[in-house]
């Protein structure tokens, strides 16, 4: 990831219109800045959320409240609580979907 030329931005992310999504189970609320070819969200999972899909983009990912379970395609599986993080490349074997029993919000750039 590199960021491209950009001014010092403050972020008022409440400002930030929301998008929903829909998950196989559940949904999931994106705040979004796009800056160039970086995206930077903050990213709210219902309780019950299931991904539709496994992602293969790479990302830095935190939990700001809740519980996140990540499963690799290769079948690990990672929980992850508030204050925690995972890194992934856009490149590699690290396929990856979202579940929470509970919701989750994330911060997360890619």
């Amino acid at each position: 990831m590199k960021i491209p030329p950009l001014a010092f931005t403050a972020t008022d992310w409440g400002s930030v219109p929301a998008t929903e999504h829909a998950g196989t189970t559940g949904k999931a609320i994106w705040r979004t800045l796009n800056i160039g070819d970086v995206r930077v969200r903050v990213v709210e999972y219902s309780p019950g959320y299931l991904a539709d899909h496994w992602c293969d983009r790479g990302h830095i990912l935190y939990v700001v409240e809740g519980e996140l379970d990540t499963e690799l395609k290769d079948g690990r599986n990672f929980k992850l609580t508030a204050g925690m993080s995972y890194q992934v490349s856009d490149f590699g074997d690290a396929a990856h979907r979202s579940s929470t029993r509970t919701g989750a919000k994330l911060f997360v750039v890619d």
